[in-house]
């Protein structure tokens, strides 16, 4: 039998269930869409950092605004959706984190250590200190944890696919580290007169296959996306920036499911109204519909060949 699914966590992760409209209301999914980088309104930012007693920069919201990833529930959403209109007798299960990655990142390890070579900052940025702040952090990071391999087993476990949605800000800055001068540097690098100096990113990363090549995501859909996305006017690339890291959560439910989960970035500016670097940034529905037009096609392959969990 299929794993119960999870439900929502005050603070920690908004789980909904979308169904097709022709879905039995026990259906089980067939798709997860999670979201480890979900909170990425003002609000969000707001809610936790009330919550936190140490001494923290100033202006650490412009961290926020910079490196959250903006547009990536809206897209996944709403490719869950797409899907399900190909696939009315289908469901799927939603997971959003709650919890700003600018306090503790719910895609890596509740660890200090990154990986800066590869560009993999840490789970836990280097200006949390406070010991009462580290334990309530480190509380959330596992609740949220829990629940997204509970998510990944009743789905994946059960033969269906995952879709893990990312977004990146448009150009490779020059940071070198993150701790407590990180909204200077921010500041710095994004001045008027330096901030087109940066190489532009790739305006799609398929995150498909481990630093050794190996592939992990599904059979075939790398080739899929990236044919998809370019004629779609879109210019893909796959492990270009970032690659599967082992240091990063989306890896290990990728090797804990093989074949079953698709990771990627879409460039953020392509996904939000207006990208400007400090503030808060809204998801332009006409952006969101055209990724999502893209994805669900590739999502709903996967789907035809898979029968109904139950």
């Amino acid at each position: 039998m299929p794993l119960s699914l999870p439900t929502s966590l005050e603070g920690v992760a908004f789980v909904e269930i979308l169904r097709g409209a022709s879905a039995a209301s026990d259906a089980h999914p067939s798709l997860l869409v999670e979201v480890p980088h979900g909170a990425d309104e003002q609000v969000h930012y707001d809610a936790l950092r009330s919550q936190l007693q140490g001494d923290l920069p100033s202006e650490l919201d412009h961290f926020f605004h910079v490196n959250t990833d903006v547009g990536a529930w809206a897209y996944g959403r709403a490719t869950a959706e797409a899907v399900l209109r190909a696939h009315p007798t289908r469901s799927a299960l939603l997971v959003r984190s709650l919890i700003p990655r600018t306090f503790i990142d719910c895609n890596r390890p509740a660890t200090k250590e990154g990986a800066a070579e590869h560009g993999v900052t840490a789970g836990i940025p280097g200006y949390v200190e406070d010991p009462r702040d580290l334990e309530l952090l480190n509380s959330l990071h596992r609740s949220y944890v829990e629940l997204a391999a509970r998510a990944f087993q009743a789905v994946c476990g059960a033969g269906g696919f995952a879709l893990v949605p990312h977004t990146y800000a448009p150009r490779t800055v020059g940071i070198s580290s993150v701790g407590r001068d990180i909204v200077d540097q921010l500041h710095a690098v994004y001045a008027p007169d330096k901030v087109e100096t940066w190489p532009l990113r790739a305006e799609v990363d398929l995150l498909t296959r481990k630093e050794d090549k190996t592939l992990l995501a599904p059979e075939g859909v790398e080739e899929k996306l990236l044919k998809a996305f370019s004629q779609a006017g879109f210019s893909p690339v796959a492990n270009d920036t970032f690659f599967l890291h082992e240091a990063t959560l989306g890896h290990g439910w990728s090797a804990a499911h093989p074949g079953h989960v698709t990771c990627l970035e879409i460039r953020r500016d392509l996904v939000v109204e207006d990208w400007l670097p400090f503030v808060e940034k809204k998801p332009c529905r006409e952006r969101i519909e055209r990724v999502a037009g893209v994805l669900a096609p590739a999502l709903s392959d996967l789907l035809r060949a898979t029968p109904s969990a139950r």
